[in-house]
């Protein structure tokens, strides 16, 4: 399936299981854990990053992310517990 196949160009969000996910969630979790795995960037950046990645988390459960990739690092896996649980 192609992206454009499932979140045509002029449409910014879709609803999975309820939760209403907007298009490039996946891309900002990823460039969220970037920025929290690296040492040189600000406490701030590390801060604003960490809250933006769990509150990410419910909307890539919804699309079921997480029951197709495991994240390898511990960190990453505390703070995706930490989105599920509502913190």
């Amino acid at each position: 399936m192609k992206p454009e196949t499932l979140l045509p160009d002029h449409i910014d969000a879709v609803q999975a299981n309820g939760v209403t996910v907007r298009k490039g969630s996946v891309g900002a979790f990823l460039a969220s854990w970037r920025v929290l795995s690296d040492p040189s960037q600000s406490d701030a950046s590390h801060a604003a990053a960490k809250a933006d990645l769990i509150a990410l988390v419910p909307a890539l459960d919804a699309l079921g992310l997480f029951d197709v990739c495991e994240a390898r690092d511990p960190q990453l896996r505390e703070l995706i517990a930490q989105g599920r649980d509502g913190a």
